[in-house]
């Protein structure tokens, strides 16, 4: 096979494995309805790094500064987020995951990894192993 063709097969493949767990998000998390994919990827990198302030999670997230305090005030008002004052800039915030974010994170993480777990399970057992070797490599290609 060559490398051209493993792309195509490696991209065709994992689209549709992203798309599939993607569908997995509720319907509806809340009264206010369910997070995008951008308010989820940005509760995401927030609780990763712990703390931020709203322009470096813009820029982590590639997106504009504008976009981002959209995103930053929905997330506040659903209670997702909380700002506190800066330790050495008076003139800026920073931004921290509510118990309630990490909560909504927890159980998105479930959800996904029950769904996996199930048709992982259905695999061979060589299969799995092959899974599991690959692993790292495609996280090694994700962060390139």
């Amino acid at each position: 096979m060559s490398v051209q063709s493993l792309a195509e097969d490696l991209r065709i493949s994992i689209a549709r494995l992203s798309r599939r767990l993607r569908r997995l998000r509720p319907d509806a998390a809340g009264a206010a309805g369910p997070l995008s994919l951008t308010q989820f990827a940005a509760l995401a990198a927030l609780e990763r790094h712990r703390t931020m302030t709203p322009r470096e999670l813009a820029d982590h997230e590639k997106v504009q500064p504008p976009s981002m305090t959209r995103v930053i005030a929905y997330l506040e008002s659903r209670g997702l987020v909380e700002r506190s004052p800066h330790p050495t800039d008076g003139r800026q915030v920073v931004l921290s995951v509510t118990d309630a974010g990490r909560e909504l994170l927890a159980e998105e993480r479930r959800r996904k990894e029950a769904w996996l777990s199930r048709r992982l399970s259905a695999l061979t057992p060589e299969e799995r192993e092959i899974l599991r070797k690959a692993a790292p490599i495609l996280d090694r290609l994700s962060q390139s």
